[in-house]
């Protein structure tokens, strides 16, 4: 993730040395819930910082929500922040610019020290004065000061109204360190993290992708804390975490019973067979489909000549069939995307669906012809990575050519942080990017994504959004009262076409058939919950 824009597809590999965490030995006593359980996750989320201070991608924060708290937390299936480390927060201000927490009593990290409102005043100021580049300090940017009254009571002061911030504290940009193990000025090694979650750090092997040969990349040991006094009910006293650099070697680490289950890491047409055997019993392998608010989207250069003429975007919006690229390139381990805001998010809308409806080529012509454009418009696409490989941008490509009104040029840019350039840049005409949310609320799939050409750099804005409607939106504390006005937003982006959605994942994670509990925790939130896993009894 690194910023916002750099969290939009697979993350960079990891490159610690194997390490053993000081002070965090196995414990099975503190496990609420069936005890004495072990389980192995494979992922090919990648990270190499988990100092909540610097880390920004989805490996670690995959690793963060189990091991830190924060004051608040998404439950299961929703998209409404509940209390977490707190026992009540709540906004003080009519306009949502001054937030009120008070901290249940008796925390304590992992180590035994007592976690009191001076730790997440320590917290908050020690992010905004790191200013990591690639860590959530902009997550964090509404906030002018925190307080602390004694040791319970916090008090947020913020420079503008911001009615997401409930949902930015509870993820890891919020999470609560330690003031007296934490340096207030540099980030924490990766072996000294201390956090006060249902988890603490037993040990790390983690090697760089060019010392694995495109295997394991390592793995990371997660043990109850026992000092934790949360709400979780653990259902396994150890969780391990192994990683890949390749979908494949995921694949074959499950069929040989290297792990137990791996998240939504797989390829599409893998997960898809996953679940076809397991429907006609020809496997002993599970597959738990659940959402994911994961999106992805045709991405327009509207300050280039061909990317900035309206009518070319609202013309490649109505030649693109997005049920058939799901169907077709991704095995339907994706679901069509006709809005901003996914489905199972507050705010979701049909806007570009309402307003093209499915793929029709004489409606596109006229949309070019009333413009007097020149056909075949000759528009180049960039991509850099998928799922799918080619199939997917050689697809898009065959949907825009439908009708010989577009004449179009697939290239990639196999280098990430090239094409991270290149985009912001202004390198490219047309370009495929992921979006990865923070949190799931219909903001952060408007505000960082169209506000001033946004994460992705497209180059368009319209005042009615950036200068209203979102400074409308964040003064309504309650979210879905300001579903209305998003509703607006993504009426207008359809309109204007600045970038096209294409469709949101659905999340696929397969495991041996003796695990139980992965159900309880796919959806919509982004939040992995360890403590849900469970080993059914053989």
């Amino acid at each position: 993730m690194k910023t916002s824009a750099e969290r939009l597809a697979v993350l960079g590999c990891a490159g610690l040395v194997a390490v053993t965490v000081a002070g965090c030995g196995s414990v099975t006593d503190a496990v609420k819930g069936d005890s004495g359980k072990s389980i192995t996750m494979g992922t090919s989320q990648l990270t190499s910082v988990l100092d909540p201070a610097a880390a920004y991608d989805s490996g670690s924060w995959l690793m963060l929500r189990n091991t830190f708290q924060s004051l608040l937390s998404f439950p299961a299936a929703s998209s409404s922040p509940a209390p977490d480390a707190a026992q009540s927060c709540e906004f003080t201000g009519g306009d949502a610019s001054q937030y009120h927490c008070t901290l249940r009593s008796g925390l304590k990290f992992s180590n035994g020290h007592p976690l009191t409102a001076a730790d997440v005043v320590f917290s908050i100021e020690r992010t905004k004065k790191i200013n990591d580049p690639g860590g959530p300090v902009g997550l964090l940017s509404s906030i002018k000061s925190v307080e602390a009254k004694g040791d319970t009571e916090v008090i947020f002061h913020l420079s503008t109204p911001d009615a997401t911030l409930p949902a930015k504290l509870a993820g890891p940009a919020g999470a609560i360190v330690d003031h007296q193990v934490y340096p207030a000025d540099k980030v924490q090694p990766n072996d000294k993290q201390v956090g006060s979650g249902p988890y603490k750090f037993d040990s790390m092997e983690m090697l760089s992708s060019g010392d694995s040969a495109g295997k394991q990349l390592g793995k990371v040991v997660l043990v109850a804390n026992d000092k934790y006094s949360g709400d979780a009910k653990l259902r396994n006293s150890k969780f391990t975490v192994r990683f890949y650099d390749k979908a494949a070697d995921l694949k074959a680490a499950l069929d040989k019973g290297d792990v137990d289950l791996t998240d939504n890491s797989l390829e599409p047409n893998t997960a898809a067979q996953i679940h076809a055997d397991q429907q006609g019993g020809k496997t002993d392998l599970q597959v738990v489909e659940g959402d994911s608010n994961d999106t992805r989207s045709l991405v327009f250069n509207t300050k280039d000549q061909v990317g900035g003429n309206v009518a070319v975007r609202q013309a490649a919006a109505q030649l693109l069939d997005r049920k058939a690229l799901a169907r077709d390139v991704f095995a339907r381990t994706v679901q069509p995307l006709y809005a901003m805001v996914p489905a199972g998010v507050t705010g979701h809308t049909t806007a570009f669906f309402d307003r093209y409806g499915d793929q029709d080529v004489a409606k596109a012509k006229k949309i070019l012809t009333d413009a007097k454009v020149q056909t075949p418009v000759k528009l180049t696409l960039t991509w850099a990575r998928s799922r799918a490989g080619n199939a997917e941008p050689e697809t898009l490509k065959k949907q825009l050519e439908t009708g010989g009104l577009f004449q179009v040029t697939v290239q990639q840019e196999a280098d990430w942080d090239a094409f991270k350039k290149g985009w912001a840049d202004g390198k490219y005409q047309a370009y495929i990017i992921g979006w990865f949310a923070d949190y799931p609320d219909a903001d952060n799939y408007i505000s960082p994504l169209i506000v001033e050409g946004g994460a992705y750099h497209h180059g368009w804005d319209d005042a009615r959004i950036s200068q209203k409607l979102v400074p409308e939106g964040l003064k309504q504390a309650d979210r879905g009262a300001a579903a209305g006005g998003y509703a607006q937003i993504q009426q207008i982006v359809a309109e204007n076409a600045p970038l096209i959605p294409l469709f949101q994942n659905k999340a696929f994670y397969a495991a041996r058939s003796y695990i139980t509990g992965v159900e309880s925790t796919v959806d919509t939130t982004g939040v992995f919950r360890f403590w849900d896993i469970g080993r059914a009894a053989k």
